[in-house]
């Protein structure tokens, strides 16, 4: 029955009958349901990863509060851990407390001063030492290096991560992501959080979506022989995926989604923010190579990029656990779909401190200098509860890669042969 809440504003009850017969939008139940979480005291483990600003948030959530479900409704918390799930939130007032969520802005100046001077430097070896070969490979080794931090740097923007004021951070992100790199904010976001909120979950990580390319984990591969379903050799899917994978996601698959989401969307300011990374391209490298030329020399720069971002990336995730929906705590389903690579000057720095896979996921607002003070509090608590915490070597996570897509297509084999 609806009743009263403690300011005595009448609320409705609405079930999932309501919910077919339209009377409620899922955008907006989404909103009610984390509203009501917060209202009660409950903090979301989600909705507190989110928001480093959650009272500026729940300004636009209030007005969207027309209801609560019936309790009678089935609820999908109920394979989850209590006990974790408590664990966990203690752990994140613990770090909070602690200060690892303050940022260092000199960490962040310095990181992007040594982007700004990669490609000072690229354009001063032209500049000093003409277009040869040799000029050209380490210029464009330097520019993919460029690049590379430039994609950590907007990352930390993106995730909110940098300034207190959210708004900072998302003006910071469009000057990296755009001028620095030509992509589109927005775009990324949109992606971004979708994989951060259900990694490695099918339908709902768009990172896991291969589009028939590959079959990941090991209910995909089934589901697929099972069906007789053969886009591509998949018992062969290791050794194309040096073919289609690491030579062609950034320079080719993700330009286009990119062009076509700001198109499509009409995201006229990220598009202009990416056009002033083309225009400012052209005009320092066109005198040196001209159109074609420089043409093919950012087309070489993402070619090299890509493979820097495919392996950092899919090291921390295609080897872990990929599967369907299974609603668990927020702790256990990061640390089942994510895995940490050793700590050194050099991993920090080469993979943007994403080698704390772990400590990301758990607290994606959390700044990155933070991640290797915060790792034994984790490991700690997954220990204590049973939770597995996976630390590889740089090399493990590289081979763990292909050696699960070589898994994964030897089950889709065995199950189209034979199933």
């Amino acid at each position: 029955m609806p009743g009263e809440d403690a300011t005595g504003r009448r609320e409705s009850v609405l079930s999932t009958t309501d919910l077919k017969n339209g009377r409620i939008h899922f955008y907006f139940m989404k909103m009610v349901l984390a509203q009501r979480l917060n209202e009660v005291g409950y903090r979301k483990d989600a909705f507190a990863a989110f928001h480093p600003e959650p009272e500026f948030v729940r300004k636009f959530l209030k007005p969207l509060l027309i209801g609560e479900l019936a309790t009678t409704e089935p609820s999908q918390d109920r394979d989850k851990n209590a006990v974790v799930a408590q664990a966990f939130r203690d752990l994140r007032e613990q770090v909070e407390r602690r200060g690892f969520f303050r940022t260092q802005p000199l960490f962040f100046c310095l990181h992007l001063g040594h982007i700004l001077l990669l490609e000072g430097l690229a354009l001063l070896l032209m500049w000093a030492y003409g277009t040869g070969w040799p000029q050209t490979l380490l210029c464009a080794v330097i520019l993919a290096t460029s690049q590379s931090q430039a994609g950590w740097l907007q990352h930390d923007f993106g995730h909110l991560s940098v300034f207190k004021k959210s708004r900072w951070n998302h003006l910071l992100h469009k000057f990296v992501i755009g001028h620095l790199k030509g992509a589109s904010a927005n775009w990324w976001n949109h992606r971004h959080f979708q994989h951060h909120a259900k990694p490695n979950i099918f339908s709902k990580d768009p990172d896991v979506n291969m589009l028939h390319a590959f079959v990941l984990g090991k209910t995909q591969p089934v589901e697929y022989g099972v069906k007789k379903l053969k886009y591509l050799p998949y018992h062969h899917q290791h050794q194309y995926f040096f073919l289609i994978g690491p030579p062609m996601l950034i320079p080719v698959y993700f330009h286009i989604q990119i062009m076509h989401t700001m198109f499509s969307r009409r995201d006229w300011v990220d598009l202009a923010w990416s056009m002033t990374y083309y225009l400012r391209y052209f005009c320092c490298y066109m005198p040196f190579y001209g159109l074609f030329g420089s043409v093919v020399l950012i087309s070489f720069v993402r070619f090299l990029e890509s493979h820097w971002f495919v392996w950092v990336t899919q090291m921390n995730h295609i080897p872990m656990d990929i599967d369907h929906e299974k609603h668990q705590d927020w702790l256990t389903m990061q640390l089942s779909a994510t895995c940490n690579i050793e700590q050194s000057f050099f991993n920090d720095w080469f993979s943007g401190h994403l080698n704390f896979q772990i400590e990301h996921h758990l607290f994606p607002t959390m700044p990155r200098h933070s991640y290797r003070h915060v790792a034994p509090l984790v490991r700690a608590v997954c220990e204590k509860h049973g939770v597995p915490y996976q630390v590889k070597t740089l090399g493990k996570g590289f081979t763990d890669v292909v050696g699960s897509l070589r898994e994964s297509g030897d089950l889709w084999l065995d199950a189209y042969l034979h199933k």
